[in-house]
Parts: C-alpha cells; structure tokens; sequence
C-alpha cells in the first residue's frame, strides 16, 4: 500500500486559505495532509474537503499554535497531546492510528528570543521523544511537522551566525540527535544526505525567501524499521501562503 502524505506550518490557517491553501491540497492530492500553527479551532471556521475526514487540537489560549490532520483514510484510534498536563495545553501534537502505523503531528514549542524557553523546551523533548518510544514499540511511527529545529549545518543558509539562536542551539540540535538514536530516520535527508540549499522556512525579513536564506525545520521522520520502504521526501519550496513551505512523504507500507 502506497501512502501519500504532507506536513505544514500554514502560520495560521484562516490566511493560508487566501493564499492558495486549498489549491495546493487539491492538486497535492495527499492520502493523509497535517497542518501546524493552526491558530484557530474548529468551531471559529469550517473547512470542508471532499473525501477527508479532520482531526483539530486547538491552543486553550485564542490565536495561538494548534494543529490538525485531514484523512481519507479513517483511523482506528486519535489521541490529543501526549497525555502530560504540563504539555497539553497549547494543541501541538494529534495522533492517528492506523493498522500499519501511527501518524504523529507535532508542532514543537519554539525557544523563543534568547532562548527564553529552554528549559520548557528541554524538557518538553525528553518527555516528547519517551512518548513516541513507547508508540514505536507498539508500531512503527511517521513523525511530522515543524519540529523547531535545523539539526546540522547543512540545514540552514547562515549557521556561524545563528549559532545558538532558537532554532539551532547546540541543546536543541543535540536533542535532536538524541531523537534519531533512539531509532528514527530523517527521511529527507535519508535519501539526500549532501543536499545543500533545500529549506523549508525563511524569516519575513530581509528578503530571505527571495535570497534562499532559509532553515530546514520541518520533517518527516520515521522509525528505522520501515525507512528503507520511503520512496520519496519532496520538499515544496516553490509553494507560498506561509513563512513556511509544505514537505511530504511518500511511503510503501
């Protein structure tokens, strides 16, 4: 069974929607397309998509973070947050569980200006990654979404600079790194391990979208086990309608 999927941070969806939104997932034709930043909830607009069925995890605070995933496969179970108060406030994380797989969307928290949610952030890793442990030993995991992080230098246009800024911090990297030890897959890089100058977010300042002075900070990532049945992990930077671009996956299960 071939599987189709797409993961994106559409900086809020309302907007997104008049930037070409529903183009893009009609053309895309996704088997399964998760959305991060939502900044909304389900009930302050409805999207309808033929054949899909949506999945929302809205922020308790108004505007802010949120997640969704629109299926047209039906899952057998979906599970909101990781099931720690602590975390489980701010609707980054839905998971949709298959006969084969689970489907993970996350929306990591952002250390913020100065790194001023580290801690938070740190601890939020450990207890994300222990959570997606436990689904692995159960099935195999697809991980996506904007998960905050450009893991090496490769990664982004200008490292030396941003050397422990949000984002690329050497505790938030090493994290990362942490992540894939115990027992996933970058799948973009999997199959491009020296491809340069593939981003998926650009600041809206100082022209970067336009110069490609870019972070790689969205993912799919998978559990070793099923990394070799990944056919490809196309990155859609020529699509606009957020500060990020839409990545996907295309997967033999």
């Amino acid at each position: 069974m071939s599987i189709k999927l797409v993961s994106w941070n559409v900086n809020g969806i309302r907007a997104c929607m008049n930037k070409g939104f529903h183009i893009f997932f009609q053309n895309i034709d996704a088997d399964i397309f998760s959305v991060q930043e939502t900044k909304m909830s389900n009930a302050q607009g409805a999207f309808e998509f033929d054949g899909y069925e949506q999945y929302w995890n809205s922020a308790e605070k108004k505007g802010y973070s949120g997640t969704a995933v629109f299926s047209k496969i039906t899952p057998l179970n979906v599970t909101y947050g990781i099931g720690i108060d602590e975390h489980d406030h701010e609707g980054r994380v839905i998971t949709l569980e298959f006969d084969k797989f689970y489907l993970v969307n996350c929306y990591t928290p952002n250390s913020q200006r100065g790194l001023a949610r580290i801690g938070y952030r740190m601890a939020w890793e450990d207890d994300f990654r222990e959570y997606l442990k436990k689904l692995d030993e159960k099935k195999p995991v697809i991980l996506c979404g904007d998960l905050n992080v450009a893991h090496k230098e490769i990664d982004l246009k200008n490292p030396k600079n941003n050397r422990q800024n949000a984002g690329f911090s050497d505790e938030e990297r090493g994290k990362f790194t942490q992540l894939l030890d115990s027992g996933f897959t970058d799948t973009f890089r999997f199959l491009n391990p020296d491809a340069t100058g593939i981003y998926t977010w650009w600041s809206y300042m100082y022209n970067a979208r336009v110069n490609n002075a870019g972070w790689r900070i969205d993912y799919f990532v998978v559990s070793d086990r099923i990394k070799d049945k990944v056919k490809a992990a196309p990155i859609y930077s020529d699509i606009f309608g957020s500060d990020h671009c839409p990545i996907g996956l295309e997967i033999e299960l």
